[in-house]
């Protein structure tokens, strides 16, 4: 497995990656996502290649996109989003590569606290990130939608 900087020719099994995995949602196109943190912390948008199976073959000989994490910074919080790993690659440690690579980058920013959101009812997420140490906190999160996509 190689954990790299997203790069635009990963653009289509990136998305393809979301969508199989459940992270999309009607109202949030994944490729205007993908343009507006390329735009700040492209450093932070991480894929994760091949991870050992033979359905990690992009099918052309090369290594496909089986895992991502899309991170920002502002300054006070570092955000980890889109974190994905393909279905036939799960359980290979790639989730957990993923995040070490994630908390490193944002470390090296000077970043004190590392942030995710989960949704509720996702009990196997909600496990997989307390593994790694990650913990509920005694907050809400507001949120107000600014500009359609």
């Amino acid at each position: 497995m190689i954990l790299r900087a997203f790069a635009e020719p990963d653009r289509a099994a990136v998305v393809g990656l979301w969508h199989e995995v459940g992270l999309t949602r009607p109202w949030n196109d994944p490729d205007k996502d993908i343009d507006r943190a390329l735009t700040t912390w492209p450093d932070l948008f991480l894929v994760a290649e091949g991870g050992g199976t033979p359905e990690d073959d992009d099918g052309g000989g090369g290594r496909a996109v089986v895992g991502t994490a899309l991170c920002g910074y502002d300054g006070h919080r570092g955000w980890i989003y889109y974190l994905a790993v393909a279905p036939s690659a799960q359980g290979h440690g790639i989730g957990r590569a993923l995040i070490a690579e994630a908390e490193a980058r944002l470390a090296a920013l000077g970043c004190p606290k590392a942030m995710l959101m989960v949704r509720r009812g996702n009990e196997r997420a909600h496990g997989f990130y307390g593994g790694a140490g990650y913990a509920e906190d005694d907050v809400a999160t507001f949120g107000k939608r600014l500009i359609a996509d």
